[in-house]
C-alpha cells in the first residue's frame, strides 16, 4: 500500500506529526514544509494528509529524518531564562535568535514564545508533539507575569485588567491581577492573545517599561539568571504530560 492510498485507510502516521515528532520542527512548521514542497516520502511530493507507513522514508529538503524513539526517552525539555533582545524564532540568520542564543547541541525550539523586548520563562524542546498539546486554548494554562508600567496604577486599572479588555476584535477573558508597587504589578493570564498585555495595558493609558513572565502551570524560573537554561525535572515532565493529555484544538501565543 503506498502512503497516499494509506492517507485515507485510517493506516499509520500524519506525516505532519511524523516530522514533529522527530523534534525537526512543531506540527503547524511541518504544514508549512508540506505545502512548500520541501517534504518527501520514499522521493515523492505528498499531500498534507499522507500517513507515514513503517518502512517509508521521510525527506526534508533532502535530508533524512528518523522516527521519533517510541518512549521518547530521546525528547528534550529544558527551562530557559530569555533576556531581553532575544527573539524566539528558528530561524538561525536572524540576529539575537533563541537557538544561538542557548547554543543546545541537540535540535530543539521554542512552545510558543515572547516578545522581544519581554523576557523570562519560556519553554523549548525536541519533541514537536508536545508543542501542540501545551497551545491549546481549552487547556486554559496559567501563564504569570511581572508587569512594570509607566506610572502609577490604580484600583479602576487593576480592576479593569481583570475583568477583561477590548482588544484585537474581542474582550480579554477574566484574569488574576495583583499590585506589586506604585507602578508594578502581576497579572496571570490563560490566553494567548498577540501582544495581549501590552495591547490591553496601552487601551487603558498605561505603557509597559518591563514585562517578564516567571510561571508556566507548575513550571517558574526559579533560580536562573538571564541567559541562563536548565532540564526539566522528571517531576515536571511527568506533571506537565498529564496535564496536556486529550488537548484538542492549537492556538497561537504572543506577548
Amino acid at each position: 500500500m503506498s502512503s497516499e492510498q494509506a492517507s485515507s485507510s485510517g493506516q499509520g502516521k500524519r506525516l505532519n506529526k511524523y516530522i514533529s515528532d522527530t523534534g525537526h520542527c512543531s506540527r503547524r512548521e511541518a504544514d508549512k514544509l508540506i505545502e512548500q514542497e520541501r517534504v518527501t516520502i520514499n522521493n515523492k511530493l505528498p499531500e498534507l494528509g499522507t500517513k507515514v507507513q513503517p518502512g517509508d522514508k521521510v525527506k526534508v529538503d533532502g535530508k533524512l529524518i528518523g522516527a521519533v524513539a517510541a518512549d521518547k526517552s530521546d525528547r528534550i525539555y529544558i527551562v530557559y531564562n530569555k533576556p531581553v533582545g532575544i527573539t524566539c524564532t528558528t530561524e538561525r540568520h536572524v540576529k539575537g535568535n533563541i537557538i544561538d542564543a542557548i547554543g543546545h547541541k541537540e535540535r530543539i525550539f521554542p512552545i510558543g514564545r515572547l516578545d522581544k523586548p519581554s523576557e523570562g520563562l519560556i519553554l523549548l524542546t525536541s519533541d514537536g508533539d508536545i508543542v501542540n498539546k501545551i497551545l491549546r486554548a481549552e487547556n486554559a494554562h496559567d501563564k504569570e507575569y511581572d508587569v512594570t508600567v509607566n506610572q502609577p496604577i490604580s484600583g479602576r486599572f487593576l480592576q479593569k485588567m481583570s475583568r477583561g479588555v477590548p482588544i484585537l476584535g474581542t474582550v480579554t477573558k477574566p484574569c488574576t491581577v495583583e499590585s506589586r508597587g506604585r507602578d508594578r504589578f502581576t497579572i496571570i493570564l490563560t490566553q494567548g492573545l498577540n501582544r495581549q498585555i501590552r495591547r490591553m495595558c496601552e487601551f487603558l493609558g498605561y505603557e509597559v517599561l518591563k514585562l517578564k513572565r516567571t510561571r508556566i502551570m507548575h513550571i517558574t524560573l526559579g533560580n536562573l539568571r538571564p541567559g541562563q537554561w536548565r532540564n526539566l525535572t522528571q517531576k515536571e515532565l511527568d506533571v506537565l504530560n498529564k496535564a496536556v493529555e486529550g488537548s484538542s484544538k492549537t492556538a497561537p501565543e504572543k506577548r
